[in-house]
């Protein structure tokens, strides 16, 4: 009887099944990014206002707040394995009809069914990742998923880039199907959650997994008695979120941290990307283009700032350092557009700050507050509490990319960017009074000190005897 198995196998394994599922989040970046090039082809070619071309950004988001919304159901009825498997198919089938579309009516659709798509992914992938990783490796590899992201935006811009030249839009919206096929493929080799298994009452199956994925047959043992303690609440979902009001503050909290991330203005900067380089003074289409790519670049190498850290400095230190920067950046910003940016110093100074502040993001809020949405809720509520505020990021996301133009239209740039700066300032303030430090704690222990009514700022104590218990406080 196998009572140890090699640490370096385990790790090769977990690191190996993290990393299919985090696939998901390279079709999402993907998704993301390839907008930002093609949109002034298509909106030549269809002849497109302003105001249309919001509608083609955000319909993604609509679609992918739906998903999401769908996903809290579906993954704990069919599991978070099938959940993947149905998101990879949508993506193969959004990217298709994008790619052939002869109207915006059908691009708007297509759009729609990608955004499905996204919301399936950005709410299972990490949901699945917080459950399969032990939790010394849990924030790096939730923080994996967002590096995908950022694969998937730089990759989406180069393409975009080399296909701008000829114009070819269908083919920067088409070319997502390869990796979506590669993503499905991956994901009938992974195993169900063991968390998930445990719900199920099918507690062989989570302890095989379990075996498979730790380093010894005592740990994986351990890590299913906490989980059974877990499933031991028997209220799921809604009828949890009404009748406890610690889920509920978890809930909350979610969907705060959601507004949070995207309220930060990143992702303006990577919808409107070629538009924000051309505020900056960079005419032509080529100068637009590669500094998108730049853009995304520094996006990618700055998430494994977060990577690298997240389990050594945790995850409110970062963020404090993040918001902090993304404030000061996005300040400097709305002075440079409002005393006017004129002649190159001036343009590759206001290019330099806008780099820092993808800096700011992407080694911070990008993916730390996936880590901390998945890491929040208890097991008997997880999905429902997941599926609350991916549906929050998606609305977040869509008020943003449906209003950035009218904004930059109506108050200016200046005060576009200063709205940004003010926002990020009230992130700082808000990690300080309700954000948890989670490094280095099971989720079950977390999930206790909800429970017993910690304040949300003290869940991730490991010294839970310290904690209030009388009432849920914030």
């Amino acid at each position: 009887m196998n009572t140890l198995t090699s640490p370096a196998q385990t790790n090769r394994q977990t690191i190996l099944v993290c990393f299919l599922a985090a696939l998901a989040g390279l079709l999402f970046g993907l998704d993301m990014g390839v907008i930002a090039g093609a949109l002034p082809f298509i909106a030549t070619e269809f002849d497109l206002s302003s105001h249309s071309q919001e509608i083609v950004v955000s319909v993604m988001m609509f679609g992918a707040a739906l998903g999401a919304l769908g996903s809290g159901p579906m993954s704990a009825s069919l599991g978070r394995r099938k959940s993947l498997l149905l998101g990879a198919l949508l993506f193969v089938i959004g990217s298709v009809g994008c790619a052939v579309a002869h109207n915006l009516e059908i691009l708007v659709i297509s759009r729609f069914i990608l955004g499905l798509a996204v919301g399936v992914a950005s709410f299972t992938a990490p949901l699945y990742l917080s459950e399969i990783a032990p939790e010394r490796i849990r924030g790096s590899m939730i923080s994996l998923y967002q590096l995908m992201i950022t694969i998937g935006i730089l990759a989406a811009f180069l393409s975009d880039t080399i296909l701008s030249d000829g114009g070819h839009w269908r083919w920067m919206l088409g070319i997502i199907t390869f990796p979506a096929i590669v993503l499905f493929v991956g994901v009938l080799t992974l195993p169900e959650s063991p968390r998930w298994l445990a719900m199920k009452d099918k507690h062989e199956l989570a302890a095989k997994v379990l075996k498979l994925l730790r380093n010894s047959d005592r740990e994986a043992r351990e890590e299913l008695d906490q989980i059974r303690e877990s499933v031991k609440i028997k209220q799921r979902g809604l009828q949890l979120f009404r009748h406890n009001p610690h889920f509920r503050r978890s809930t909350y909290l979610g969907v705060l941290l959601q507004f949070m991330q995207q309220f930060t203005g990143m992702t303006v900067i990577m919808y409107y990307a070629p538009k924000i380089f051309e505020i900056a003074g960079f005419t032509t289409t080529r100068e637009q283009m590669w500094g998108t790519v730049i853009a995304g670049l520094t996006n990618v190498l700055a998430t494994f700032i977060a990577i690298g850290l997240v389990d050594r400095w945790g995850r409110k230190p970062i963020l404090k350092l993040g918001f902090s920067v993304m404030a000061i950046c996005m300040g400097i910003l709305g002075y440079m557009f409002f005393i006017g940016i004129n002649g190159s110093m001036a343009q590759y100074t206001a290019v330099t700050v806008l780099l820092i502040f993808i800096v700011g993001f992407a080694m911070s809020a990008g993916p730390l507050i996936w880590v901390l949405c998945s890491e929040i809720q208890p097991l008997a509520g997880r999905d429902f509490g997941v599926t609350c505020s991916t549906m929050a990021n998606w609305i977040a996301n869509m008020i943003i990319g449906a209003t950035f133009l009218t904004l930059i239209d109506t108050i200016g740039s200046p005060n576009t960017f200063w709205l940004y700066a003010v926002l990020n300032a009230v992130c700082i303030i808000l990690t300080l009074v309700f954000v948890p430090e989670t490094k280095n704690i099971s989720l079950e222990h977390i999930e206790r000190n909800l429970m017993r009514g910690a304040p949300l700022r003290l869940i991730g104590r490991q010294d839970d005897s310290r904690q209030h218990v009388e009432k849920p406080a914030l």
